[in-house]
């Protein structure tokens, strides 16, 4: 990790995009089999750089940390090829869509959302976090954006694009979802 991620991972208001986060999200990847070398080292840059920028009242978090691992990564003498991809990886984060057949997209997006389905007991925990990192929108405003988020998420035909972790986690991401959409009326 490099001094600009453990410093921005170290922001005094992240509550849920920590490095904590970021850990986890590797220990996912982890996980992930039949990944080539370069692959892994990839969607390691991109899971290291994906959240670097984190600003809950700006709108370009993702084009920003996807800017700050070209930055980085050219510094770390990564190619040029190698610092695009780690970019648009980033980049799908954001809406967390991507093009069917784009498997290390499907893996980012599916490890970043990982969260959503947690045990019940860590999902809160999150849900919790999150609130605290958006502190500053009063409740009635949170409510119905959160709401409008997550039944997004819930609309969509899959939660996760990757077809491993849909099977593993969709059915407690969905419960999740519910259950706190309710909680939000």
């Amino acid at each position: 990790m490099t001094p600009d991620l453990e410093r921005a991972y170290g922001e005094p208001h992240r509550r849920y995009h920590t490095r904590r986060h970021i850990e986890q999200c590797l220990a996912l990847l982890d996980k992930v089999p039949d990944l080539t070398e370069a692959e892994l080292q990839t969607l390691t840059y991109a899971i290291w750089w994906h959240d670097a920028v984190y600003d809950a009242t700006a709108s370009d978090n993702e084009a920003k940390s996807a800017e700050m691992a070209k930055r980085d990564l050219r510094d770390l003498d990564v190619g040029i090829h190698a610092r695009d991809e780690v970019a648009r990886l980033i980049l799908l984060t954001a809406g967390h869509a991507v093009e069917e057949g784009d498997r290390l997209g499907e893996i980012l997006v599916s490890i970043d959302l990982s969260i959503l389905g947690a045990p019940p007991t860590a999902y809160d925990a999150y849900a919790v976090a999150v609130r605290a990192e958006y502190a500053h929108v009063p409740d009635d405003l949170w409510r119905a954006g959160r709401a409008r988020v997550l039944q997004r998420f819930l609309d969509a035909p899959v939660i996760y694009p990757d077809p491993a972790f849909a099977d593993w986690l969709e059915p407690q991401a969905r419960a999740n979802l519910t259950r706190e959409l309710a909680s939000l009326s």
